[in-house]
């Protein structure tokens, strides 16, 4: 159950540089103990967005209240209270493992044997023990964003944010990311995450889908799946590039994308499969086969898209 008091509250959130809206007019709260995903592709505004929550960055206009605490008001107390991860993770590469975390525990305000036990518990936990005289510059990617998510989450920070915190790690340290993010949570933990990785989002207890610095939608994996119209069909045909043309040509066709070696496209309700496989054999395509297929949140993230634009 999530506590009441939610832990971000925002409302017309807004930031400008010069003539260019980074963040438009964006609202949302994030519950105590939830997962809350910002989802959306490079450029759309999570990383403004998520510094201005963390009071790194003065919103041009607009409310944000991050564990009650106004981010205009107070950024100073904000960034004593929460644990932030950015993109481009913040280690020092001339110091040693164990030196950075010493470092961080020490910016937090631990010391003595309560900043000990918690670098002892983070280095056995996370495997890095035995990397704990390496210099931090010579880690691989996976095992440098491991380091950066213990030295942010030292303090136990009852609020976390993750700005991409998966990005250029391999598939098996992405999974170990998230599974990492996961026991934080069970313990208390609310966390907000950016990413563009559309199969990530499913971990979210709830998702913000943003694009071109707005709000398009905000709710559960499973309630976005649901917002996607029509009939969705995954086809295979021999030319999925052409046949992407031929069905966006098509006024019955609401949105088509490429799935791998499938096409997607989702249809008007009263359509079948076999107007599809009509429309691609009259231009010369071989249809192989054509199924029913479940939403992913890329097709909902593809079609809202295309209706904001």
């Amino acid at each position: 159950m999530y506590e009441s008091e939610p832990a971000i509250e925002v409302s017309g959130l807004t930031r400008r540089f010069g003539a260019l809206t980074a963040v438009d007019r964006v609202s949302f709260g994030v519950q105590r103990g939830e997962v809350f995903g910002l989802l959306g592709p490079n450029g759309s505004g999570k990383t403004t967005l998520i510094r201005m929550l963390c009071g790194i960055l003065l919103p041009t206009e607009g409310i944000a209240r991050v564990l009650g605490i106004d981010v205009v008001r107070n950024p100073e107390e904000v960034k004593r209270r929460i644990g932030y991860m950015s993109q481009r993770v913040a280690l020092y590469d001339d110091l040693t493992v164990g030196e950075n975390l010493r470092f961080y525990a020490a910016v937090y305000g631990l010391a003595g044997p309560v900043r000990d036990e918690r670098i002892n518990r983070f280095l056995e936990e996370s495997g890095l023990g035995p990397r704990r005289t390496q210099l931090a510059g010579s880690l691989p990617g996976g095992l440098r964003q491991r380091l950066a998510f213990g030295c942010a989450t030292l303090h136990r920070p009852p609020l976390l944010f993750l700005d991409e915190p998966t990005a250029g790690v391999d598939p098996a340290a992405r999974r170990g990311f998230w599974e990492s993010m996961y026991a934080l949570a069970e313990e208390g933990t609310t966390i907000l995450v950016t990413t563009h990785f559309m199969d990530e989002a499913e971990y979210c207890n709830r998702i913000a889908l943003m694009l071109r610095g707005r709000l398009v939608a905000c709710d559960t994996p499973s309630r976005l799946k649901a917002l996607l119209p029509g009939t969705l069909l995954a086809i295979r045909c021999a030319s999925p590039v052409d046949a992407l043309d031929v069905l966006a040509a098509q006024p019955w066709v609401l949105e088509t994308r490429l799935a791998g070696r499938l096409v997607h496209a989702a249809i008007e309700q009263g359509r079948s499969a076999g107007d599809v496989q009509a429309a691609l054999e009259s231009s010369g395509i071989t249809v192989e086969a054509i199924e029913p297929a479940a939403p992913t949140l890329e097709d909902v993230f593809v079609a809202l898209a295309g209706q904001a634009a």
